[in-house]
């Protein structure tokens, strides 16, 4: 995909709901074990990036500085579905102190009412964070009314032709 291709997928409307909601992205990577691992994570969209932190020493941070390729899905669980599905590569970088892109993650979960209790929790706990940085080099929308997975497009088309 080309980025003009991708960011146009990105800036759907369905797909900047669901990259503003409080639905947790299931982030793929492989493990340095050689098996797949998907995991929910809490995200933050810059417009351009899928930004998320956790902690330095954790195993996912230890697998993408061996294979930094990794695959995102955000989706619903209503009828129809709304599938966005996201590949591109992490970039990581140690920070001191709390990322701004990870609070942002966390007020999309975290009521109102406890987020400043919660805020501190998190600041007093972590020293240092690593924040994960991923620019989509590749993004679909499934929304099973005017787009499908390639495999099920192919078979409509060919019922048709």
């Amino acid at each position: 995909m080309t980025p003009d291709q991708v960011i146009e997928v990105m800036d759907k409307p369905i797909s900047r709901e669901l990259l503003a909601s409080s639905i947790p992205a299931r982030f793929s990577y492989v493990g340095l074990d050689g098996d797949p691992r998907v995991v929910p994570i809490g995200f933050h969209w810059s417009g351009a990036e899928l930004v998320i932190a956790t902690v330095p020493t954790s195993a996912k941070v230890k697998a993408l500085r061996a294979n930094p390729r990794v695959a995102i899905t955000i989706d619903t669980d209503g009828f129809p579905p709304r599938v966005l599905l996201v590949r591109g590569s992490a970039r990581l970088d140690e920070v001191e102190g709390i990322p701004e892109e990870y609070l942002a993650a966390a007020h999309k979960v975290v009521p109102d009412d406890q987020y400043a209790e919660w805020e501190a929790g998190v600041r007093a706990l972590y020293q240092r964070m690593t924040r994960i940085t991923v620019t989509p080099d590749w993004a679909k929308l499934l929304d099973f009314e005017t787009t499908l997975p390639k495999a099920v497009e192919d078979l409509v088309r060919a019922q048709q032709g």
